[in-house]
């Protein structure tokens, strides 16, 4: 086995994954990565394009096209001895009603993989284990009403199968902890992330990125009514630093990170309306030119919509050593300019 470190990203084709994958290589140039995709929305062009932007070279690792959930997971840490296994594959789609396919992608595997983390540290060897769970499991707690923070422990009301997915996966994690409460597994709630490398993910891309593409296009943005819906949103890369973070290679702590499940936010709700505001200063579109068009909410997305998500993010301070770089709305600018210079993506999927 060679003397670098070898770490696993599950996902690693995909828009957070690829940034994620990127940025393990500019801080380790030699790492193997081993990317574990099943390129059902990811594509190796996000790998390329990641490593282009952090100026890493071209991607030399290991890419096996697999789903995870028909994974040989016991195979696969035998083979590679990773330090830590980010596992972020899955089905990310919130409008797929295909309940049986949601959970056997998201979750088909896991509980073989915590049980496999659980041994690997009682056997001198220890893998760490980071997993994209998503702000999707907190459906509408009290303090959407209210318009407060969402703190960890009022998750557990998802209003769709993917946010059920991800519930489902912190279960398994909690009853696994139970009976190793220092079992090295971190769960990540990534709240709304935009950024370099989403175009590829379509109808999936944050609005951030379609409301830009829309004003650039010469086209109106729209909103549902009357646009004072508001999310945490988060930039892409404040998301990678924390999920390094809790693999223990970034961050202020002077220990490991402490197990457990954290919200990854900006920590602040900013209102639709809000982000077109911001679009269009950064873009010099004023008010005038393209008018925003709103219209209702059709009841097939009422039934499953977050008017308000807000991360409290004082647990991934203290337990990770984390908190986000950049406010949000100045986040959007950047990434406005960013969309602008760079004109239409290879690979772009409608949105």
């Amino acid at each position: 086995m060679s003397h670098h470190a070898t770490y696993i990203v599950t996902g690693g084709a995909g828009f957070i994954g690829a940034n994620l994958v990127a940025e393990l290589l500019h801080r380790q140039p030699v790492a193997h990565v081993v990317v574990i995709d099943n390129f059902r929305s990811g594509s190796v062009e996000n790998i390329m394009a990641a490593c282009a932007r952090r100026s890493v070279g071209a991607f030399a690792g290991t890419i096996l096209p697999c789903s995870t959930a028909a994974l040989d997971w016991d195979m696969v840490l035998e083979r590679y001895e990773p330090s830590v296994v980010f596992h972020l594959g899955a089905i990310t789609d919130t409008t797929l009603n295909d309940e049986a396919e949601m959970f056997r992608e998201n979750l088909g595997g896991f509980e073989r993989l915590l049980a496999l983390v659980g041994e690997s540290r009682r056997h001198g060897c220890p893998v760490r284990l980071v997993y994209a769970s998503s702000a999707g499991t907190y459906g509408a707690p009290p303090q959407a009403a209210t318009r407060e923070p969402f703190p960890e422990s009022a998750a557990g009301q998802p209003r769709n199968v993917y946010g059920m997915s991800k519930w489902l996966m912190e279960a398994a994690h909690r009853r696994a902890a139970e009976r190793d409460e220092a079992l090295p597994v971190i769960g990540l709630r990534y709240f709304n992330v935009f950024g370099p490398g989403e175009a590829r993910k379509g109808a999936m891309a944050s609005m951030i990125y379609k409301l830009a593409r829309r004003l650039l296009d010469g086209q109106p943005p729209r909103l549902f009514a009357d646009g004072s819906q508001a999310r945490d949103q988060v930039a892409v890369a404040d998301v990678v630093e924390c999920t390094l973070a809790a693999g223990g290679l970034a961050g202020g702590l002077a220990r490991p990170p402490k197990p457990g499940v954290y919200n990854v936010g900006s920590g602040r709700a900013v209102s639709f309306n809000q982000i077109v505001d911001c679009l269009r200063e950064a873009l010099g579109i004023p008010p005038d030119r393209l008018p925003t068009e709103y219209f209702e909410m059709p009841a097939s997305v009422r039934a499953y919509y977050q008017d308000y998500t807000r991360a409290d993010i004082a647990a991934a301070a203290l337990g990770l050593g984390w908190s986000p770089r950049v406010a949000p709305l100045e986040a959007v600018a950047q990434y406005a300019l960013w969309i602008r210079s760079q004109g239409r993506p290879v690979g772009e999927r409608p949105v």
